[in-house]
């Protein structure tokens, strides 16, 4: 299906979003089930699931004790008799309790089960850093899910690709791990991505299409198109991309992989292809960080086009550093470097 959708929009930051995803998605299909620690009257930690309760009801919208493995066991029940659970995780830090469930049985059900049941299940919630949560609230743990076959992981980096994609994985047939970027939640930081800004919740995001709209999860996105270097990022590193390029002045190509499972392997050889020279930046640590695959795919598929050796930025291989987490996350400063490197045989 097409991004582009012909109806009324309304300017939403990322929160807002995700907020109408599910108002949306919960109006077409009665299966579906909101669930999480504070999710209900609350309306979550950072207001995603506001007003939900009020509009569907407590039986539909409804708060969990704080056990995150028997919040994703239950949904994993519920999803194998029929209903669609959407489970949120307060923060992406809480999620390893969990990871039993996730990994022994929402992502095996439908092959131990020989397709008798499936988890149509989505567990969203939070990650990453950039509003000062320290070690316990920051992390980037996406690598972890990107190695479990049967688990799909998505993670949006606009407001308008967030309710797309959350749709989509909500209707998925298959366990989709739904991580949204905090530090993007409420607009972008004024345009400096090397520190906070003092008014980052002010700023709405984008046009967002007020009903219902899809995404296809496995569908890549070229934010800016560009002949000299493919810049690889998701989520909150899109943007940082996005401003450093613009700074430098390099004709860099940036894709917004928006799926890292199922991944869009063909829009990104055909970038490198074209351009000869890759990039990949991410928030995560670096050993064992979702860049290794991707480093790893373009030097299969695109060796003999490629003019310089794959640059990582990403975080760096130490415990989440709470009073220095600017200088944690890939910056101006650090990519800029990079690009001065891989650019300079150019």
């Amino acid at each position: 299906m097409s991004d582009t959708i012909d109806a009324p929009t309304a300017r939403m930051t990322m929160i807002q979003a995700i907020n109408s995803a599910l108002d949306v998605v919960m109006a077409r299909d009665p299966d579906v089930i909101v669930m999480g620690e504070d999710v209900g009257y609350f309306g979550g930690v950072f207001r995603a699931t506001a007003g939900l309760q009020a509009r569907h009801g407590k039986n539909r919208v409804f708060d969990t004790p704080i056990t995150e493995c028997g919040i994703i066991g239950v949904a994993v029940g519920m999803g194998a008799y029929g209903l669609r659970p959407v489970a949120e995780i307060q923060f992406a830090d809480y999620i390893y309790p969990a990871l039993d469930q996730l990994v022994s049985e929402a992502a095996r059900l439908r092959y131990r089960s020989d397709g008798e049941f499936i988890a149509p299940m989505t567990v969203r919630s939070p990650f990453g850093g950039g509003i000062f949560g320290g070690q316990t609230h920051s992390q980037s743990p996406e690598g972890i899910f990107t190695h479990v076959s049967g688990l799909k992981t998505v993670i949006p980096s606009t407001p308008y690709d967030a309710k797309g994609l959350l749709i989509a994985a909500i209707e998925d047939n298959d366990p989709v791990i739904f991580f949204e970027p905090k530090r993007i939640y409420n607009g972008p930081f004024d345009g400096h991505w090397d520190r906070p800004s003092q008014n980052w919740s002010k700023h709405p995001a984008g046009e967002v299409p007020t009903g219902y709209y899809r995404i296809p999860l496995g569908s890549a996105r070229v934010v800016r198109p560009g002949e000299a270097l493919t810049i690889l990022a998701y989520g909150t590193m899109v943007h940082v991309c996005a401003a450093v390029v613009e700074e430098a002045g390099v004709d860099a190509e940036i894709v917004d992989l928006r799926t890292l499972v199922p991944l869009d392997i063909g829009t990104i050889e055909a970038s490198v292809r074209k351009t000869g020279r890759c990039m990949v930046v991410h928030e995560a640590t670096r050993t064992g960080g979702f860049g290794a695959e991707l480093s790893a795919l373009v030097q299969e598929r695109c060796f003999y086009h490629l003019e310089a050796p794959v640059e990582r930025v990403t975080g760096f291989d130490t415990p989440y550093p709470h009073s220095l987490e600017w200088a944690y996350f890939p910056g101006p400063v650090r990519i800029g470097e990079a690009l001065k490197k891989i650019m300079r045989d150019a």
